[in-house]
């Protein structure tokens, strides 16, 4: 994805601008680890979930790296077919199957990212896992 002239390159800019949308679900999530460069969020519930007993359940986080933000999303482990609803944008940063590499962030980008993550909040909610 080419950054438009407005898009946000400074990564502890872009971590700070993803962080407020994560934020927004930490209740009922918990946050794990709020830290300089690094955000968990978890359910924190008993649940049975492919016959085990979990007492938790990780949703998403954010890590500044070298030369990227990443942004890990668990709701797509739960349901492969969340992914044909990202944004062609935010599925060209998708590395492997849960983490996102972002470098620079414009409104676009962070409005598809809140997206996703309203949809994985959901289908968490319908799953009784929050």
């Amino acid at each position: 994805m080419t950054a438009s002239p407005e898009a946000e390159k400074d990564l502890a800019a872009v971590f700070r601008r993803l962080k407020a949308l994560l934020k927004r679900y930490e209740n009922p999530l918990k946050v794990r680890v709020d830290a300089e460069g690094r955000y968990d969020l978890w359910s924190e519930k008993d649940v049975v979930i492919d016959g085990r007993k979990r007492r938790e359940v990780f949703f998403a986080s954010l890590i500044i790296r070298k030369g990227y933000v990443g942004f890990y999303f668990m709701p797509v482990y739960a349901d492969a077919g969340l992914k044909e609803l990202f944004r062609p944008g935010l599925l060209k940063l998708l590395k492997g199957k849960s983490c996102f590499h972002i470098k620079a962030l414009d409104a676009g980008l962070e409005e598809a990212v809140g997206r996703a993550l309203k949809k994985g909040y959901a289908l968490y909610k319908k799953r009784g896992w929050v």
